[in-house]
């Protein structure tokens, strides 16, 4: 599992489509990019990519994507959970989340995910927990976050791989960072990372951001004001 990096074409909003390199006057670049879309039901790889680069864009050129999808998702014959769901996966801004889930609309039961969240840690040779999550998206997707820590004092690395399939995400008996990884019951790991995100910042660490985009699991500790200090 490594951290995603993309190199993305940041031309302004105002000269291009929301798909990187795609300028708005050509009708050829409308047309694919409407292509690209509807490869975005089927296609993993695509899917991944939308992620990659929306993570990637100013909050302008985010605003400009989903005004974009707005328009254009009336005329795909592409299901709305899978223009939208890469994007609900790497983005932290609570009124953004707030446009894309009512964008999304209900999810129909067909792309409902079969499985289930499930829970996964283990220690390395020097110590160090790892804690690894991973939550059901849509179809066969799953996003999964990763990180390693000590509970008296924070994080050491945070890594979000935001769309990944449900066959490839991390299970028991897999190696990560040394640790190896061992089923455990989900809301204990949860109440451990809580824990961690306010040594974290109770020692002055900025919180990485996907953990911001796991807010709802970690309750008001992440993205909430400044800790009360230790006792």
């Amino acid at each position: 599992m490594s951290e995603l990096t993309s190199n993305v074409d940041l031309t302004p909003a105002a000269e291009r489509t929301p798909l990187p390199g795609l300028p708005v006057s050509d009708e050829r670049h409308v047309g694919a990019w409407r292509e690209f879309l509807g490869a975005l039901a089927t296609d993993a790889e695509a899917a991944l990519a939308t992620a990659i680069a929306y993570r990637e864009l100013t909050p302008a050129s985010r605003d400009h994507w989903l005004t974009a999808l707005e328009q254009d998702a009336k005329r795909l014959a592409v299901p709305k959970i899978a223009l939208y769901a890469p994007l609900l996966a790497v983005e932290s801004d609570a009124t953004r989340r707030e446009r894309i889930s009512a964008a999304m609309g209900p999810i129909d039961m067909d792309a409902t995910p079969s499985f289930g969240a499930h829970a996964l840690s283990g220690v390395t040779p020097n110590g160090t927990r790892v804690a690894v999550l991973v939550t059901p998206l849509y179809l066969n997707f799953a996003q999964v976050l990763a990180c390693g820590y000590r509970l008296n004092s924070g994080f050491s690395w945070v890594r979000h791989d935001p769309i990944v399939l449900h066959s490839s995400a991390p299970n028991a008996g897999d190696r990560l960072e040394g640790a190896l990884l061992e089923n455990t019951p989900m809301k204990a790991l949860i109440d451990d990372l809580a824990l961690t995100v306010l040594a974290h910042r109770r020692a002055g660490g900025e919180l990485p951001e996907a953990l911001r985009m796991f807010a709802d699991l970690f309750g008001p500790v992440v993205g909430g004001s400044s800790p009360p200090p230790a006792p």
